[in-house]
């Protein structure tokens, strides 16, 4: 073939190219959104399908109260193991095993692995439907996708609404009064409590702006045009209602992991914000939660679909100013180190205390007074299983997390950063293996009972 030949040929090809390239895009555009309502509606049973699938699989889902154990404004606090061990299996034998010998044999648990999202492919934000009821009560602006509903049952998910402790008046106890705080009633409940900088900073926290679904533009999944989603959606009432995303700073899309919305209880004390624990402050959070998180870090979707760049000396202060307020719930039982009153505690409380900083390790992590050491740590949890693909979601080293506070830690189940632990039992189950502490049945239902005191 000679040179001109050759330059036919790359033309033509060329051309071709252009043709399927101006095609695709054609087709594309050509998709009105009640096209788009219609295609994602039409998939939303076969994806929730597979999700459901895979949770009961995992999980045993039931409604089961423990005892005496409630949250701190009396729901009642779910008790047992739910993750579902391989049949003939026992946690004894299991926890005899090396993480070799588990990954080999291919009996690391199903609940222990990452928890895709509800639509792992599609992603983005989800919220329980008594969050969207109440917010649509009070503001109506409806939080209701078209294409996907939340996916774990309202049971084993925190108190709703959670009740609202501030730093600076512990003597009020419950500031929110059994509300849910939002733009119709924040101003009440709050003008007597807050100095007008700090209420400021609430009215923001709980004003909608664009987000990635939620948004005017027809590139949404909300059926109406939408003002958009508050910090305190996800963040009902400064605690966490386990309202979903997928985290933006992660690719490619089957890598990223499922956001487990932490409190913001108790961040005054805590140093390392985000996803990937990148932001060393909570302003560096509320300013990246605008620009970046909202948008799945894509800065394009945020010009095109509003994004509201937030001034870092006033309104980024006043919104972390408020936050910084949020105390963690009263935990009658501590002293003032943190530690059981042995005139207040049970016996089984106190044994748990005694193998939380001995045999369990806890304590290596999880600092007294807050439970924190403010750093990360990688659990290597990959040791124990080969990667595989879940849902969408690829099953591999999920790297360092952060080690949260676990003041008031009862209150904010399901646990771990992806929220694949329901229980406190189940987080004490993954992490005796994980830590290959060998601890007796009596040792782990003690530690449950110590760690439901703090």
């Amino acid at each position: 073939m000679n040179n001109q030949t050759r330059l036919r040929w790359c033309l033509a090809a060329l051309c071709v190219l252009a043709t399927v390239g101006i095609s695709l895009s054609t087709a594309a555009a050509e998709e009105t959104f009640d096209s788009l309502v219609r295609r994602l509606q039409g998939e939303k049973g076969k994806f929730a399908e597979r999700h459901m699938a895979l949770l009961k699989e995992r999980y045993d889902l039931a409604n089961r109260a423990a005892a005496g154990a409630t949250m701190s404004r009396g729901k009642p606090v779910q008790e047992g193991v739910r993750v579902k061990l391989p049949e003939g299996m026992t946690w004894e034998k299991l926890a005899a095993m090396s993480p070799e010998e588990i990954r080999e044999k291919n009996l690391w648990p199903a609940g222990f692995y990452p928890l895709p999202h509800p639509h792992h492919e599609a992603g983005g934000m989800v919220f329980p439907k008594f969050l969207i009821d109440e917010t649509k009560k009070q503001t109506d602006r409806d939080l209701t996708r078209f294409d996907l509903d939340f996916d774990l049952p309202d049971h084993l998910l925190p108190e709703f609404p959670a009740p609202i402790y501030l730093t600076t008046r512990p003597d009020l106890g419950d500031v929110s009064k059994g509300q849910l705080v939002t733009l119709s009633n924040f101003n009440d409940l709050f003008k007597d409590v807050l100095n007008p900088k700090q209420l400021e900073g609430l009215r923001l926290l709980v004003t909608p702006f664009p987000q990635q679904q939620f948004n005017a533009t027809e590139d949404r999944r909300s059926l109406k045009a939408h003002q958009g989603v508050a910090c305190f959606d996800c963040h009902a009432n400064g605690h966490t209602n386990a309202a979903t995303h997928t985290v933006g700073d992660i690719r490619p899309n089957e890598h990223r992991h499922r956001i487990d919305t932490p409190t913001l209880r108790g961040v005054n004390v805590q140093r390392l914000f985000g996803s990937q624990r990148a932001l060393k402050t909570i302003e560096d959070f509320t300013e990246f939660e605008q620009r970046a998180a909202y948008f799945d870090g894509i800065p394009a979707d945020a010009t095109r679909k509003g994004t509201n760049v937030l001034e870092r000396g006033s309104q980024v202060h006043f919104m972390a100013e408020f936050q910084a307020l949020l105390d963690f719930p009263p935990a009658p039982k501590l002293n003032v180190f943190g530690k059981l009153d042995p005139a207040k505690a049970t016996a089984s409380e106190m044994r748990g205390q005694e193998i939380f900083f001995g045999k369990g390790q806890c304590a290596t992590c999880h600092t007294p007074p807050y439970y924190t050491d403010n750093l990360m740590h990688n659990l290597q949890v990959e040791r124990f299983f080969k990667e595989k693909m879940i849902n969408g979601r690829k099953a591999s080293a999920d790297g360092p997390i952060k080690t949260f506070p676990l003041r008031g830690i009862k209150d904010s189940p399901p646990y771990l950063h992806d929220d694949r632990l329901l229980t406190l039992e189940d987080t004490v189950e993954f992490f005796n293996l994980v830590l290959g502490l060998k601890l007796t049945a009596e040792e782990k239902k003690d530690l449950v009972a110590f760690l439901r005191c703090l």
